[in-house]
C-alpha cells in the first residue's frame, strides 16, 4: 500500500521508512556500495541532470568509479573508450555509436553526463546486449540461441510472479490484453517477459564483468527505472550473479512522488521541482518485435 510522507524538494526520502535523509550521509553510505543504479524517464531533461549531479557526488567520496549505460549495446564499447579519451569529437562520438539507431532520444539529454565522464576520466562501459537478441529470446526462448551469438550473456534467472506482475502493471491499460486470461494473452506475457529479462541480464552481466580483481570499481548505472524497481529486473539479476551491495535511487516529482513512497520500490527517491510531468513506462517495450 502506497504511504503518504512529506518529501519537501531537493530532499532525499526512505520509502521504507519515510524519513528523510542527509544528502551527505546517503551519498557516503553509496559510495562504499558496488552497485548504485539510477532510475530514469528516458525523455526528461531534469532527470538526466539529477544522475549527473549523484555520479558527480558519488566520485567526490569514491574516484575508483565507471558509468554504465543502457543505450549502448556491449559493441560500442571500443568507440566509449575512444570518447573517454578524447579522441572523437562530440559529433563524430554520436555518429560512430549510430545514437539515432541504437537510441533515439535527443543526445542533449546525456551529453553533460558523457562530457563529465571524459573531463574527469571516468571510464563509461555500454551495458546492453544487441537489439536482435532481445527480439529472438523473447519469441523463441533463450534455448533457440546458439552460444556463439549470446553476446557474451548467460540466462537470466526465471522471473518471478512478482515481477511478472509489475510488468503486466506497467502496461496494460484497463482493456489490454494482458489482462485477459486468454491462450494468446499467456503466450505474449510470455515474450514480454523473456524480452524484458534479456535486457535485464545483459545490464548484470556487464555490470558483473567489472566487478573482478584487487579494486574493482563503483558502478554507477544509468538505466530505465522499470529495470530496477522493487529490487525486480536488474538488481535481481545481480543478485543471481553474485553481486552483493547494490542499491537503486530513483527521482520523484510533486505529488506523482507518492508513487515512489511504497516501500522496497528503492533504496531513496530524490524529490525533483515539478517541472515536466510524463507518465511514461521505462521498461523498454511493451512487445518485442
Amino acid at each position: 500500500m502506497t504511504a503518504s510522507y512529506p518529501h519537501p524538494v531537493s530532499s532525499w526520502l526512505d520509502p521504507d521508512t519515510g524519513a528523510l535523509i542527509p544528502h551527505a550521509a546517503l551519498i557516503s553510505e553509496l559510495a562504499q556500495n558496488r552497485v548504485v543504479l539510477l532510475g530514469e524517464t528516458h525523455d526528461q531533461y531534469d532527470i538526466h541532470r539529477w544522475q549527473l549531479y549523484v555520479t558527480a557526488a558519488l566520485h567526490a567520496y569514491n574516484s575508483n568509479i565507471v558509468v554504465g549505460f543502457e543505450m549502448f549495446p556491449r559493441s560500442a564499447q571500443p568507440i566509449l573508450d575512444k570518447w573517454t579519451a578524447g579522441d572523437l569529437s562530440e559529433e563524430a562520438f554520436l555518429e560512430k555509436v549510430d545514437w539515432k539507431k541504437v537510441w533515439g532520444f535527443p543526445p542533449e539529454l546525456y551529453l553533460p553526463i558523457f562530457r563529465f565522464c571524459r573531463e574527469v576520466g571516468v571510464r563509461m562501459i555500454a551495458l546492453n546486449c544487441y537489439r536482435a537478441l532481445v527480439t529472438r529470446v523473447g519469441k523463441e526462448g533463450w534455448e533457440a540461441v546458439a552460444e556463439e551469438d549470446r553476446d557474451g550473456l548467460t540466462p537470466a534467472k526465471p522471473a518471478t510472479e512478482a515481477y511478472r506482475d509489475y510488468l503486466f502493471s506497467l502496461v496494460s491499460g484497463p482493456d489490454g490484453i494482458f489482462l485477459t486470461k486468454s491462450e494468446e494473452a499467456e503466450a505474449r506475457k510470455d515474450r514480454f517477459t523473456r524480452a524484458q529479462q534479456t535486457w535485464d541480464r545483459a545490464f548484470a552481466c556487464n555490470i558483473a564483468a567489472t566487478q573482478t580483481g584487487d579494486n574493482p570499481p563503483l558502478v554507477i548505472g544509468i538505466i530505465g527505472r522499470g529495470h530496477l524497481e522493487f529490487g525486480h529486473g536488474t538488481p535481481y539479476q545481480l543478485e543471481d550473479l553474485g553481486i552483493d551491495k547494490v542499491s537503486v535511487l530513483l527521482p520523484s516529482k510533486g505529488e506523482s512522488g507518492k508513487r515512489e513512497q511504497q516501500p522496497g520500490i528503492a533504496r531513496a527517491c530524490f524529490c525533483l521541482p515539478n517541472v515536466h510531468e510524463r507518465g511514461d513506462m521505462d521498461c523498454c517495450e511493451a512487445e518485442p518485435e
